[in-house]
């Protein structure tokens, strides 16, 4: 599913213009983005939390040169779903 097609579902169950829809979606990816950009996790109960994990520093393998390099501690965004949502997911995927 891509983001047009979540625009045109919430556009057709809610009656609503894409456009308009096309915005919220648009400022609520960027309302994520900024939040963890700036430290803060996004929490929303019953779907899940977009939340910052800090990788530790590794020493990686350069192998076109056959050397090894540091790669250094970084932190990463990552989305953690809630139990209810998992146990959706298990439930309705397992008849498959």
């Amino acid at each position: 599913m891509t983001k047009a097609d979540i625009v045109a579902k919430i556009a057709e169950k809610l009656g609503l213009e894409k456009g308009d829809v096309q915005a919220t979606v648009e400022s609520f990816m960027d309302e994520v983005k900024n939040s963890l950009e700036t430290g803060d996790n996004v929490y929303l109960r019953g779907f899940g939390s977009f939340i910052i994990k800090t990788r530790a520093e590794k020493t990686g393998r350069n192998i076109s040169k056959n050397t090894t390099i540091k790669i250094p501690a970084h932190n990463i965004p990552a989305f953690k779903p809630a139990k209810v949502f998992v146990e959706g997911v298990k439930t309705n995927n397992d008849a498959k």
